[in-house]
């Protein structure tokens, strides 16, 4: 059976699809596994010994060469990729318009989705074969298992500790994460201060005063991890450490992810590196404000959770911009038992 997988980003999307992943290649352990994701999104799932092919897309370069039927080059040559295998399946984790369009235009006999219910975009149910239905406020890990299960008839894991997430390393990416921490003596926390929207970001000050007493309590050295456009956060942040003790460190996916085997304990909002921070086992604080700790959160019951409960907006709220701004006012007080607390004492 030849399978395609489409979930084109983000990349915390990406690693919540990684244990439907697994669950598919044990289900089918002699089937050609493919997964199409977008370009720029690709280092995650690069060299995955599970994954047969991985077909790499600019979704906005296919969609104008679409769009205009102009014949150009790389739209025409990642179409020629996509159907390179004659897919028996192909199963849309990301419910939307493109996705489905994607899963479509890969020539797969059957293409399978969420119902209506479970999609970001309802319209791309029309490009489904058969809708799964998944019950409301599921986890996405769950969901895109679910979705498995409905549409292959294979087991899947559903306790934490049986979740699997492959993610393939190598000895430069492990070499990046032992260099980053060198200063440390391999003890140290992660505080990530990034978040892809400003509603996400708990202060730098308080980053900065969380350093200190993860210092002054434990002896544990802060590495402030930061991605692209990120580097002013992160040198906030230690500015605002009066230990010394934070340190900026930028690495690409796969070190953070090394470096975040080894982490004392991981603490930051709803964001990418959280999500590999809890693929690596590291121990999470999570400081979630306008999204959802049950949807997007650890699924693991060890992992704590530090939110503004005592307010009356953050019902499905997801806002990128606010006039209120409180629902990541939380004091750094709280976030240290929680850490106190996950971290054993």
């Amino acid at each position: 059976m030849r399978i395609l997988i489409v979930k084109l980003g983000s990349i915390g999307d990406i690693v919540h699809t990684l244990p439907a992943l697994a669950a598919l290649r044990e289900g089918f352990p002699e089937a050609e596994i493919s997964w199409v994701v977008e370009r720029n999104l690709s280092e995650i799932l690069r060299d995955n010994p599970i994954l047969d092919r991985l077909i790499e897309v600019d979704t906005k370069a296919l969609r104008r060469g679409l769009m205009s039927g102009e014949t150009l080059r790389a739209p025409r040559q990642q179409l020629r990729r996509l159907r390179a295998s004659a897919f028996d399946v192909a199963l849309d984790f990301q419910g939307l318009l493109k996705s489905a369009s994607i899963a479509r235009l890969s020539g797969a006999r059957r293409v399978f989705g969420y119902s209506r219910t479970g999609l970001r975009e309802p319209t791309s149910s029309l490009f489904l074969s058969k809708r799964v239905a998944v019950p409301k406020n599921t986890h996405v890990i769950h969901k895109s298992l679910l979705l498995l299960q409905g549409a292959l008839d294979i087991p899947v894991p559903e306790k934490p500790d049986t979740l699997s997430f492959p993610i393939s390393v190598s000895p430069k990416d492990e070499a990046e994460a032992r260099n980053a921490a060198e200063s440390t003596g391999g003890k140290y926390a992660i505080l990530n201060p990034g978040g892809g929207w400003p509603t996400k970001l708990w202060s730098v000050d308080r980053f900065g005063k969380l350093a200190d007493v993860l210092w002054s309590s434990y002896g544990i050295s802060s590495l402030i991890t930061y991605g692209p456009g990120e580097l002013e956060l992160a040198e906030n942040v230690r500015r605002s450490s009066a230990s010394g003790k934070a340190q900026p460190v930028s690495l690409s996916l796969k070190g953070f992810y090394s470096l975040a085997r080894e982490a004392r304990v991981y603490v930051g909002g709803d964001t990418g590196p959280t999500h590999i921070a809890v693929a690596a086992g590291a121990p999470i604080v999570g400081l979630f404000g306008p999204t959802e700790w049950w949807r997007n959160g650890s699924p693991r019951p060890e992992d704590i959770c530090v939110e503004r409960n005592d307010i009356d907006c953050r019902v499905d709220c997801h806002r990128r911009s606010c006039s209120k701004w409180i629902c990541m006012d939380i004091d750094v007080e709280r976030v240290m038992q929680a850490v106190e607390r996950r971290i054993g004492g």
